[in-house]
């Protein structure tokens, strides 16, 4: 069945102005001012009234079978379902173990994602996990990025961390080649995606490799920019010297009062220092725990982080002052692009059909992934296999 989506204010996510959207299954076919079909009777036609229509957002973070586990066995965190992402006007994101990648392992992890496209999203899987060295599926990162079809780079591999294996610069090098090599032979990203804590060192190895290695800046990820005013600043200079930084929308209210940076802030901040937004990615971190430790370094309580909270970000920033068009790219296009998710992140004749139309006070009215329905005026169409309606 073809989609017609009539007079849409379409975010692109560059403002394109009022455009009709033609779509079928997972293909757009066409974008123009106005769409006319001679058998309207075969098109399932949506009246947009001149809403806002944005692409589905791409969250690079999710942590899909769960996470946690920092206070003992029963603080580890659920699965993520479907509809907390199509809730949320989430149909693609990137999957990542944690800490825990002994009760979280690859094998299911990879499951997951699968069974979450199958559903309805585009999932995709980090190999590795805080840990070095890395553990695999194949034996080796290269070869679990040729190999498997939904490994799309290494991480969520841990820097300035007490969780982390305090690796050195020379063992997170080669991980990067391997997982570079793996990228240009796959022609997929190939991104080590870097958990950074709230260690004095921040990013200082990532500049060492760069100077050091014919590792570029750029084939680094990091993620928790937002952690602290120091980090924050070191980011922005990795932003400055080409690399893309990512800030995490999930928090709570002890990490805000110990120094994290809200994520409206961090984002005038940026922009106030001069940086090019399309440096910037914003991410969930959905379903990670988020543990809180006393100065002896001991779990003394945890909280779960949310995809929801990337969408609510886009309308904090919107509500900020900030125009949409400025502010879309950080959740949609720019992860995309760091990425190579070439068919996301945009609204295009060569992306998927994955769009968000929005009210007019921007909440969630529909959202579709791949072409299909799965939300309709705010409302699940379709829920996950094991979730309760």
């Amino acid at each position: 069945m073809l989609t017609l989506i009539r007079n849409a204010a379409v975010y692109a996510p560059q403002f394109l102005g009022l455009r009709d959207v033609l779509f079928c299954e997972a293909k757009v076919l066409k974008i123009a001012p106005v769409i006319d079909l001679k058998h309207a009777d075969l098109v399932t036609i949506i009246e947009a009234n001149g809403r806002p229509l944005i692409p589905g957002l791409v969250d690079p973070l999710v942590h899909i079978t769960g996470g946690g586990g920092e206070g003992g066995y029963h603080t580890r965190t659920p699965e993520m379902q479907l509809t907390d992402a199509s809730l949320a006007g989430v149909t693609t994101l990137v999957a990542a173990l944690g800490t825990d990648a002994i009760s979280r392992s690859l094998n299911e992890l990879v499951v997951k994602a699968k069974a979450l496209t199958y559903e309805g999203l585009s999932v995709f899987c980090y190999t590795g996990s805080y840990e070095y060295p890395v553990k695999t599926l194949t034996g080796d990162i290269t070869q679990d990025l040729v190999l498997l079809d939904n490994v799309i780079g290494v991480g969520e591999i841990a820097i300035a961390d007490h969780r982390g294996s305090q690796l050195t610069a020379p063992e997170l090098a080669r991980v990067a080649a391997q997982s570079r090599v793996g990228g240009m032979l796959s022609g997929k990203g190939g991104i080590v995606f870097v958990h950074v804590g709230d260690g004095a060192t921040g990013i200082q190895i990532l500049h060492h490799i760069a100077q050091q290695s014919d590792i570029p800046l750029t084939q680094f990820y990091p993620t928790h920019m937002n952690r602290s005013q120091q980090l924050l600043e070191q980011g922005l200079e990795f932003a400055r010297q080409g690399g893309v930084i990512d800030f995490t929308t999930s928090t709570n209210t002890q990490y805000l009062n110990e120094g994290e940076i809200a994520v409206v802030d961090a984002v005038h901040f940026a922009i106030s220092q001069g940086i090019n937004l399309s440096q910037i990615s914003l991410s969930s971190d959905g379903n990670a725990s988020l543990p809180v430790f006393n100065a002896d370094g001991e779990c003394i309580g945890i909280e779960m982080g949310k995809v929801s909270s990337l969408f609510e970000a886009l309308v904090a920033l919107i509500n900020s002052g900030l125009p949409l068009e400025q502010v879309l790219p950080l959740v949609t296009s720019n992860a995309a692009r760091v990425l190579k998710l070439k068919s996301k992140g945009g609204i295009s004749e060569t992306h998927d059909a994955d769009f968000v139309l929005l009210t007019d006070n921007f909440n969630i009215d529909k959202v579709w992934s791949k072409g299909q329905l799965l939300v309709d005026e705010g409302n699940a169409l379709k829920w996950g296999t094991f979730e309760s309606q």
